[in-house]
């Protein structure tokens, strides 16, 4: 452990960047990291390195994949857009082009992030995957190894960690009884690309988020048969009210107006554009979905036409699964009903627990920090979070800027102390 004797005689502020062989091992190396060092390559990690970088202050970016944002270029279907106009969805210091269009594609958004990438100097470590990161209280430093795809490991020992691996690290793939006798495809979401190749076979969707609802309409358009279970109350909201876009008029709105007023006049805009979606087998949950955002992080669903799949019976609704049967599906009201797949819309969670060996600043139970949003930021001993605030893109970029603030600070700070140990010495 040469290069941690090293730091041990050294203070945290030490600039130099040092990257040493364990003599015993070559498949072991012991890496100091002068600044922060970023798990996740995705959007948060990339704004944190970028607002980092326009500061001064170098970081290091780990991503277990082989490229930056891997959710989006590897794990989502071919139709996907942004749900939200691109002015929403913008990380810090870098603005979408001019030419692309209001609601960006899934091929837009990655040329987007690459290009934010090259622009800050932003090159990650890919294919390293972090098992263990904890604070060496002795040391005073946070420790951080890593897996390469060829077992190598590496130990990372730096002052600030920053666990930008967000709230979709992991698909989750409910258990249902019976699954092992089905028969036919099950997969979940991430491994969904298009509907080709379910053309002509009855699909049952298992979720009636954005991601479900835009599958189904996906499955409607390759000429499958879908049908969707829809397990909870959802808000359908469409897309664009009132000439703006549902989420910027609510934003609007929100300078003004009590949440509870603007719940009320989005309901009473969709009760007239989209009708009553109680009558089609989707309940509007007691909250508004404003209110219900903020209170459980549940999104509304957006509609892009799916709702009229359901309403002319081009996509069934149905409800709970209680058990699956060879090529059938049995629901919870005692139907029972044929289908060649199963496509698991049910979203995904956080895997910080699995990794980071803390217990104060994220929850074990969820892999959220413990503090709600506006607070969840900032941890103990320069641990921080980025991606984790159930807002999207705009909760991504405020913390960015709050976490290279905060780092910033501290980086001046010791920069100050050199400088006055350097002249007294």
């Amino acid at each position: 452990m040469d290069c941690l004797r090293e730091i041990r005689g050294k203070q945290a502020h030490d600039p130099m960047f040092m990257e040493k062989m364990n003599t015993t091992s070559s498949s072991w190396r012991c890496i100091c990291v002068p600044g922060p060092l970023i798990v996740g390559a995705g959007p948060s990690g990339l704004a944190t390195a970028a607002c980092l970088k326009e500061k001064g202050v170098p970081s290091v970016v780990l991503e277990r994949s082989k490229c930056i944002a891997s959710l989006w270029q590897l794990k989502t279907y071919d139709r996907l857009q942004l749900h939200l106009p691109k002015q929403f969805c913008e990380l810090p210091l870098m603005g979408f082009p001019a030419d692309f269009p209001t609601y960006p594609t899934k091929q837009q958004f990655v040329d987007y992030l690459e290009a934010y990438a090259r622009e800050f100097g932003i090159e990650p470590r890919f294919n390293e995957t972090v098992s263990r990161a904890e604070y060496d209280a002795v040391l005073g430093f946070w420790r951080v190894k890593s897996v390469g795809i060829k077992g190598e490991v590496m130990e990372y020992v730096c002052r600030w960690l920053v666990a930008a691996t967000g709230e979709n690290a992991e698909a989750v793939v409910p258990e249902m009884e019976g699954k092992g006798e089905f028969g036919g495809d099950i997969r979940h979401t991430s491994l969904y690309k298009s509907g080709e190749e379910f053309r002509g076979k009855r699909v049952l969707v298992v979720g009636c988020g954005n991601s479900g609802m835009e599958v189904c309409l996906d499955l409607c358009n390759h000429n499958a048969r879908p049908s969707l279970v829809v397990r909870d109350a959802v808000h359908v909201l469409p897309r664009e009210m009132l000439g703006r876009s549902t989420f910027g008029l609510s934003m609007w709105l929100l300078k003004w107006l009590p949440i509870r007023f603007v719940d009320r006049l989005l309901l009473i805009v969709s009760w007239f554009m989209l009708g009553d979606t109680a009558r089609f087998g989707l309940e509007r949950p007691r909250l508004g979905p404003l209110e219900l955002k903020n209170l459980s992080g549940k999104t509304p669903v957006l509609d892009v036409g799916t709702l009229a799949s359901i309403k002319n019976g081009d996509i069934k609704v149905c409800p709970s699964i209680k058990r699956l049967k060879r090529f059938a599906v049995e629901f919870v009201n005692g139907e029972t009903d044929s289908f060649e797949a199963i496509i698991l819309a049910t979203g995904y969670k956080s895997n910080v627990p699995s990794w980071l060996k803390e217990g104060e600043m994220f929850s074990e139970k969820d892999g959220y920090p413990r503090r709600p949003f506006p607070n969840g930021w900032k941890g103990e001993n320069g641990l921080y979070a980025v991606g984790f605030t159930k807002r999207g893109l705009l909760g991504t970029s405020m913390d960015a800027k709050r976490i290279a603030d905060d780092i910033e600070r501290c980086w001046k700070h010791d920069a100050k102390h050199r400088t006055a140990f350097t002249r007294s010495s």
